[in-house]
Order: structure tokens, then sequence, then C-alpha cells
């Protein structure tokens, strides 16, 4: 199954009861919206271009091959400040993973 909302894309690899594996896909120059999650925490690998994440408001950049985690009760935010798509696979794991888990911010560019 793929979502495609504005910024890009999200497929869903594979799902049990307690994990699922996305490969997300950010257009250049956009960004998911700034996120939190109370039952899941979240694992994302770049596999091409480059993220910028800011995860408690701190900022780092990603290359391709590089990872970070996630965790649950932590406002995150993924954005694509390349020139390419970036894309990765994101590990999600938790108690519950249901998209009403996901607590939405406003955004406030950075």
């Amino acid at each position: 199954m793929t979502r495609t909302p504005p910024w890009g894309a999200v497929t869903v690899l594979e799902e049990g009861p307690r994990y699922r594996i996305n490969r997300i896909v950010i257009k250049p120059g956009n960004h998911m919206s700034t996120q939190m999650h109370y039952h899941r925490s979240e694992h994302w690998v770049v596999v091409a271009g480059t993220a910028r994440v800011i995860c408690n408001g701190v900022a780092t950049l990603l290359k391709q091959k590089e990872s970070t985690y996630v965790p649950m009760n932590t406002a995150h935010r993924i954005e694509n400040p390349g020139v390419i798509p970036l894309v990765m696979i994101e590990v999600q794991n938790g108690e519950y993973l249901g998209d009403d888990d996901i607590i939405r911010f406003p955004d406030e560019e950075t």
C-alpha cells in the first residue's frame, strides 16, 4: 500500500503485530509535519539523499547509510534539504501503530 501526501510517498513494505516497515520518499525542499507518537518508536535509515532530522528541537544531518532512532513521546520532523529525492527505510516498533497515534504540531519553518 502506498500513500502519496504532497511532500512525497510512504509505502508499507511489511507489517506485523508490533512493527511496520515503510519506504519513505521526501521530495527535494519538502518535509513531513512535526509529530509525536505515544505508543511507538521509529528508526530511520537513509538510503539515498540527505535528511535533516529534528528531534526535540535538535537538528542533525544524515547522509546515505546513516541512521537515527526516535523514541516514543519525542517531537520529530524530517526534511529534505537536498536536490534529489530523500529515500529512507523506517522501522516502527511499539504496542500500537495506528494512524490515530500521530500527534501533529503546527509547523514552524526552521
